[in-house]
C-alpha cells in the first residue's frame, strides 16, 4: 500500500469542505495504518458515515465511533492464516513507509524555513565541512574518532541534517513552563542504582529456543492468576466463574483476551482464555454492550455478564486494572518547604546516524548540547549500531560492529567527561553487536577507567532505575508501537497513546502485548523475572517510531523522546527537571516531576 500522508487527508477533507484540526488528521492518520486505507478511502467513509447522522462534526469521540461503528466492521480479506500473517507485516511496513514520507515532508518544510538566529550561521555551511570550526575544536576527540572515513569507504555528511531548521526549537512541554533553568551541575554526587540491585541480573544463561511449551504456558497462566487475585480482592469479587459455564445469570469471569485468528484484533474477533483454575478454555466475547472498553492481545481483564448457551459470553462490565503502589524510600519524606535542588534528566535514543549516511553528527551534537547543559544525568538508548541502517545490512563497513560500538562509547563517556553527568546506556534490540532477546542483558565495556565506571550505568531492556530516591522505568523496545497496530478500542474519550501507556501501567508490565511482534524473541523464563514491574516507576520512559509526548498518567509522568534521528534528518531528545527526594502537601504524594520539554537537536 502506498504511504498516506497528513497532507493527504487535509487536501480530501478540504475537497467535502470538512473542518478540521490537527488532531483529528493524526487521529486519521493512525485508522489509515491501522485499517491500510487510503486518505481517500477513509474521508469518503467518514463523509458517508457523517452524512448518515445529521452531518456530525468531525471531532476525535466521533471519530471513536467512526471506527467502532464502521472500520473495525469491515470485513477483512479472506484467506489462509499464513496470508493474514503477511497482511500483518505489511502492516507494519507500511507505517514504516508513512514514517519515512514524515521525515522526507519536515526536510523539505525545513529547507524552506527562515534559519533561528542562533542556527544561521551553522546552516549555511556546505556539505563538505558540515561542522563549524568552532564546534570541532570543541569536540576534537569525539569528531575524530567517530570520523565516518573508518567506517564505510563511501561514507559522507549528512547533506539534509546538516541543512536542518528548527534547531533547540521546543516541540513539547509538561509543567512549569517560565520557572525552571535548563541547565544542571553535572553533579556525581547524584545517586543512580538500579533498583533492587539488578545491574548482573540478566548475564547468566538464556534458554531461548530451547523453552518448553509447558513452562511458557505455566508463565503466562501465573500472569493471569496473579493479577486476577488482585482484582477480586480490590473489587470485593466472591469468586470467578468458568468462561464456559452455560447460565441464565450474571457471573464474573477472569481471563487473557486473545485474537481468533491470527489477523488483527477487532470487535468481533475477541476471545477471553480462561486460567487453569477457570478450566482454560476460550469463549468468544460479545461487546456490544459495553458502553466503553480498550482491548489489546495478552490483557488480562475481569469481565462481568451471561453466557446462556455456553458458546458466547456477553459482557456487560468491565474491570480496570489496578497499578502498583509507588516507591517509598525509608527516609522521611521532606514537606514543600524542605526542598532540595532539582537535578536535571536528559534521555535520548537511537539510531545515532542519519539513515543515508553513517557519519555520527547527530551523536556529537548531544555531545556539544550535555557539554553546554550539563545535566546530572543522561539516559542514552541503543540502537548504537543500528541493524535497519542501509550500509550496516549490505556490510558496508571497513571495521567489526563491536569496534564501531566500542568508538561510539569512547567517543560519549572522553566526551561529556569535562561535564560530570552520571551516564546511563540501555541496548536495543536493533543492536547489531548485541544479543536481540528480551528481556535484553547490558552491554559489557570492560575498558572503562575506576573513574570512568564511576559515573556509567550499564542498563539493561527493561529495567527500574533509581536516580536519588525517583524511579525511573526505561525500557528501549517500542512497545507503543507494537501495541499500537494490535490495541482497540471505542467510547473511552481518551487518546491512544494515554490508553496504552495506562496499560503497561495497570498490566504491571513492560511488554503486556501476548503474543509479541515478530521482531520480539521473548525469552518466558527470565521476562517472568525481570519483564514485569515491582512497583508504579515515577517515571517511564518509553522510546518510539511515533509521535514524541510527555504526559501524566495515572500519576507516572510518561515520555516518549522521540529518536535522535529520523531518517536523513535532526529528530528529538527529552530533558526532565525532578525532585531527587519524594515531598509531601498535606501528607500526600507529588510527583518528582518539576517539568518536562521534548527539544529538536
Amino acid at each position: 500500500m502506498a504511504s498516506v500522508t497528513a497532507e493527504d487527508i487535509k487536501s480530501e477533507l478540504d475537497t467535502f469542505n470538512i473542518a478540521f484540526n490537527n488532531d483529528t488528521v493524526d487521529k486519521m492518520l493512525e485508522q489509515c495504518l491501522c485499517h491500510r486505507l487510503k486518505g481517500e478511502e477513509i474521508v469518503c467513509e467518514w463523509f458517508a458515515f457523517s452524512s448518515s447522522r445529521n452531518q456530525l462534526p468531525l471531532t476525535l469521540d466521533n471519530l471513536d465511533q467512526f471506527e467502532h461503528e464502521i472500520l473495525n466492521k469491515k470485513k477483512k480479506p479472506k484467506g489462509s492464516s499464513k496470508g493474514s500473517h503477511f497482511n500483518k507485516t505489511r502492516d507494519i511496513n507500511s507505517i514504516q513507509e508513512l514514517i519515512r514520507a514524515e521525515e522526507e515532508e519536515e526536510s523539505i518544510l525545513d529547507s524552506y524555513s527562515t534559519p533561528a538566529k542562533g542556527s544561521q550561521k551553522r546552516a549555511l555551511t556546505t556539505p563538505e565541512q558540515p561542522q563549524s570550526k568552532r564546534g570541532v575544536a570543541r569536540l576534537t576527540s569525539p569528531s575524530l574518532l567517530l570520523s565516518p572515513a573508518s567506517f564505510s569507504p563511501s561514507a559522507t555528511p549528512s547533506q539534509k541534517y546538516g541543512m536542518r531548521g528548527g534547531r533547540g526549537e521546543v516541540v513539547s512541554t509538561f509543567g512549569a513552563v517560565q520557572g525552571p533553568r535548563w541547565t544542571g551541575k553535572g553533579q556525581n554526587t547524584v545517586r543512580v542504582e538500579m533498583l533492587e540491585g539488578g545491574e548482573n541480573s540478566l548475564i547468566s544463561s538464556y534458554k531461548y529456543m530451547f523453552q518448553r511449551l509447558r513452562d511458557v504456558r505455566d508463565v503466562l497462566t501465573e500472569k493471569i492468576e496473579e493479577l486476577g487475585e488482585e482484582l477480586r480482592s480490590h473489587f470485593n469479587i466472591e469468586e470467578f466463574s468458568p468462561v464456559s459455564l452455560p447460565v441464565q445469570d450474571s457471573i464474573t469471569v477472569l481471563g487473557q483476551v486473545c485474537c481468533d485468528s491470527n489477523g488483527k484484533l477487532n470487535a468481533q474477533s475477541v476471545l477471553l482464555e480462561a486460567g487453569q483454575e477457570q478450566g482454560g478454555r476460550q469463549v468468544p466475547v460479545d461487546l456490544s454492550e459495553l458502553k466503553e472498553f480498550s482491548l489489546f492481545p495478552g490483557q488480562v481483564v475481569v469481565m462481568e455478564g451471561m453466557n446462556p448457551s455456553g458458546e458466547k459470553f456477553v459482557a456487560t462490565n468491565l474491570y480496570e486494572g489496578i497499578p502498583l503502589p509507588f516507591y517509598s524510600p525509608f527516609e522521611v519524606k521532606q514537606e514543600m518547604d524542605e526542598v532540595s535542588e532539582p537535578v536535571m534528566v536528559m534521555m535520548a535514543c537511537g539510531p545515532y546516524t542519519p539513515s543515508e549516511s553513517l557519519t555520527y553528527d547527530p551523536l556529537i551534537d548531544l555531545i556539544t548540547i550535555i557539554n553546554k547543559d550539563r545535566p546530572d544525568v543522561c539516559i542514552l538508548f541503543g540502537p548504537f549500531v543500528d541493524s535497519k541502517h542501509e550500509q550496516i545490512e549490505k556490510n558496508q563497513v571497513t571495521e567489526t560492529f563491536e569496534t564501531i560500538f566500542k568508538r561510539c562509547m569512547d567517543s560519549i563517556v572522553e566526551g561529556t567527561k569535562g561535564s560530570g553527568c552520571r551516564l546511563v546506556f540501555v541496548p536495543s534490540q536493533r543492536d547489531v553487536h548485541h544479543h536481540y532477546i528480551y528481556p535484553q542483558p547490558p552491554f559489557n565495556l570492560t575498558n572503562l577507567s575506576k573513574d570512568d565506571s564511576a559515573r556509567v550505568t550499564l542498563a539493561s531492556d527493561p529495567c527500574t532505575l533509581l536516580i536519588g530516591n525517583v524511579t525511573f522505568g526505561l525500557t528501549s523496545t517500542d512497545i507503543l508501537f507494537h501495541m499500537g497496530a494490535e490495541e482497540i478500542s471505542s467510547g473511552t474519550g481518551t487518546e491512544r497513546f494515554s490508553r496504552i501507556m495506562k496499560h503497561m501501567l495497570t498490566q504491571r508490565s513492560y511488554y503486556p502485548l501476548s503474543p509479541p511482534a515478530e521482531e520480539v524473541n521473548m525469552d518466558y523464563d527470565k521476562f517472568q523475572q525481570f519483564g514485569q514491574m515491582n512497583l508504579t516507576p515515577d517515571v517511564l520512559i518509553v522510546p518510539s517510531e511515533l509521535r514524541y509526548f510527555i504526559k501524566d498518567v495515572i500519576g507516572c509522568v510518561c515520555v516518549n523522546p522521540g529518536r535522535l534521528t529520523k531518517g536523513q534528518v535532526g529528530g528529538t531528545y527529552g530533558r526532565l527537571l525532578i525532585q531527587p527526594n519524594p515531598v509531601l502537601v498535606e501528607g500526600k504524594r507529588v510527583s518528582p516531576c518539576i517539568a518536562g520539554q521534548v527539544v529538536k537537536i
